[in-house]
């Protein structure tokens, strides 16, 4: 067994200190992580970051880097050189990368050329402008083959090399059982999974000049929402209908057609004199008119997108597909002003999230995450319908055909726990993301086997590609100015060596 492994975690916001240091602390109680040091910009570089488990707090040291431009592959010398001292002095074993997903690349392939371990945060690239040029959109399926040659590369020079992507819902107990229901069906019928429906809100309300004055996860980097959170459902969905599918049945093919709405959408459904009428005080704030912001908001990425997809076999329709990834949902937000951290999470922002499966004849799934309160209210059960972490699971079978199935089953929070007691991997988003980071290092620290581990790089071809075809489908419209274009087709087989599925949470021993 490996000692504890430090940590370099490249890019230290609102997302890495909500999700990643937390995960980290954990590790560090179990020995899991010995330093964990930063990089950012030189803002965020400025102060120690603070973190910690409950009555042990830490402070992580943060080294600054200079900004550079996001077409690079390739680091430039400055910020090569700052990151070789920090691995030098501080023994780095292993990297997170947690940046803004258009520099994801560069950073991924200078740990695997250095030969570091890397956890990438998802989505694994993305490029400005993805969502109104199709070259930029195209370019994510290409980065996919970059990171794959690269990732092959280091695992020559050393075979315990690895790469995981943190796509979190692989850990997630619920979405777990989700797939060892497909698979179980899919053995006993031969019927691979036939439509799957899922959507995505988070009831992010941004104002009208919050459009163009906050830029964490913004828009005016010409990508939005299917770049913010539809990594998720990119990933999440190949990776049930994987689950079912059998010799003669592999889906080689998807035909993608998108619409989405832009900031310029937004606001003809809220106008600003809407805005007004409903917040006082915003009329004095707002500097803009609707000139104004039809113009700085042009070439502006998708605020909502809804995806439809076939999922082909030989030309043949396995699975039809309808993804559909929103800001603009039910909201809580009550208030003109912002709470510190802008509107990455709270400020009224709540999930709600719902994946329908049907597979054949056979079995039917309906998975709900639905919230009206987001994480931080106490005032309702929190499992309860409405509550922060409220899930359910229905299952419908067809017991007529065969008896030994129950026609329906309903599962809620305590049914979809993974585990007991300190091992216990429960069914929210915060466990599974800590469940990726102890996975991850308990396979560099030799207490997990490479074949239990969930999301390695190479299973990851299919979700690329699928968002590059998101991208391509919305670019190509906007290109043709809103006319009706030809759906996007594109090949949809695997990798030449996925990952195996892992199969031992409860060798992971995540706790909550």
């Amino acid at each position: 067994m490996s000692g504890a492994v430090n940590v370099l975690i490249v890019g230290v916001g609102p997302h890495a200190r909500l999700n990643h240091l937390p995960a980290l602390a954990v590790a560090q109680d179990r020995g899991l992580a010995g330093t964990v040091t930063g990089a950012d910009l030189p803002d965020a570089a400025a102060a120690t970051v603070e973190y910690g488990t409950p009555g042990r707090p830490r402070q992580m040291p943060v080294v600054p880097v200079q900004p550079f431009p996001v077409s690079r592959q390739s680091l430039p010398d400055g910020v090569r050189h700052v990151l070789e001292g920090v691995v030098e002095r501080q023994r780095i074993g292993a990297v997170v990368v947690a940046t803004e997903p258009s520099v994801h690349l560069p950073y991924a392939l200078w740990a695997m050329e250095r030969g570091l371990p890397v956890l990438l945060d998802k989505p694994l690239t993305v490029h400005p402008g993805a969502s109104t040029n199709p070259a930029a959109a195209a370019a994510i399926a290409d980065d996919f083959d970059t990171l794959l040659d690269a990732y092959r590369a280091a695992r020559r020079h050393d075979p315990r090399m690895v790469v995981s992507v943190l796509s979190q819902r692989r850990w997630h107990p619920a979405f777990r059982r989700v797939r060892e229901l497909i698979t179980e069906v899919a053995e006993a019928t031969n019927c691979p999974v036939t439509s799957v429906q899922s959507s995505h809100g988070d009831g992010q309300w941004r104002l009208p000049d919050e459009l163009v004055s906050l830029r964490y996860h913004g828009f005016d980097r010409g990508y939005g929402k299917a770049t913010h959170s539809g990594y998720h459902h990119f990933d999440t969905v190949p990776w049930w209908l994987a689950a079912s599918e059998r010799p003669g049945k592999e889906i080689d093919e998807i035909e993608i057609h998108a619409a989405c709405t832009r900031p310029s959408d937004f606001l003809a459904q809220l106008t600003i004199a809407d805005h007004a009428r409903l917040f006082p005080g915003f009329a004095d704030r707002n500097p803009y008119t609707e000139r104004d912001l039809a113009q700085m908001t042009a070439g502006f990425g998708e605020v909502d997108v809804f995806l439809n997809v076939s999922y082909r076999s030989r030309g043949r329709v396995m699975a039809l597909g309808s993804h559909n990834l929103a800001h603009t949902t039910f909201s809580q937000r009550s208030a003109l002003h912002p709470v510190p951290g802008g509107l990455y999470k709270g400020n009224g922002r709540i999930g709600q999230e719902n994946h329908i499966i049907q597979q054949g004849p056979f079995q039917a799934l309906h998975l709900h995450v639905l919230q009206t309160l987001h994480g931080d209210d106490d005032e309702v059960d929190r499992r309860a319908v409405g509550g922060a972490d409220h899930i359910e699971l229905h299952v419908f079978r067809n017991d007529r055909l065969r008896p030994d199935w129950q026609r329906h089953r309903a599962l809620g929070f305590a049914d979809l726990v993974h585990g007991s007691g300190d091992n216990a991997v429960l069914p929210t988003q915060r466990s599974a993301r800590t469940c990726a980071i102890t996975e991850f290092l308990s396979y560099l620290t030799g207490h997990l086997p490479r074949t239990e581990m969930a999301s390695d790089l190479t299973d990851h071809r299919r979700p690329a590609h699928l968002m590059a075809g998101a991208y391509l489908s919305m670019s190509r419209q906007w290109t043709d100015a809103g006319r009706p274009a030809a759906p996007v087709v594109l090949d949809f087989r695997p990798a030449a060596a996925p990952a195996p599925t892992a199969r031992a949470l409860a060798a992971l021993g995540a706790t909550r």
